[in-house]
């Protein structure tokens, strides 16, 4: 039994003559290849109405948002997350937009336990 030292340069030399034997095995995974990134490359689908749309929120980014008191509708009628310093409103749908704290869409009328007054400048 012979044992060979494997080297950079006898694995090179062997992949060559791999790849020069059986070319149709190169375009095989290249073709497999390229389906597999296709498949990376497509985005979910976004929904219709940008407010609603957790396609990009993950199950840990959700979790936060509830440990960080987020509600759709504020019980405080002046604390608004429109009026809350952490607000990034959305040139898309002014409607929603989002919050510096967590991820996800942020409705206007909504609040948070964090929720702070805009700075007046």
């Amino acid at each position: 039994m012979t044992h060979t030292k494997l080297s950079r340069r006898n694995f090179i030399s062997s992949s060559m003559y791999t790849a020069l034997t059986f070319p149709g095995l190169a375009v095989c995974l290249n073709a497999c290849n390229s389906s597999e990134n296709k498949q990376k490359e497509e985005k979910p689908a976004v929904s219709a109405d940008p407010c609603n749309d957790f396609s990009q929120v993950t199950e840990t980014d959700l979790k936060a948002r509830e440990k960080l008191g987020y509600v759709k509708e504020s019980p405080i009628a002046d604390s608004k997350c429109i009026n809350c310093q952490l607000y990034l409103p959305q040139k898309v749908s002014p409607s929603c937009g989002k919050c510096q704290l967590f991820k996800g869409p942020v409705v206007e009328g909504g609040y948070c336990t964090y929720w702070a007054p805009q700075i007046q400048g």
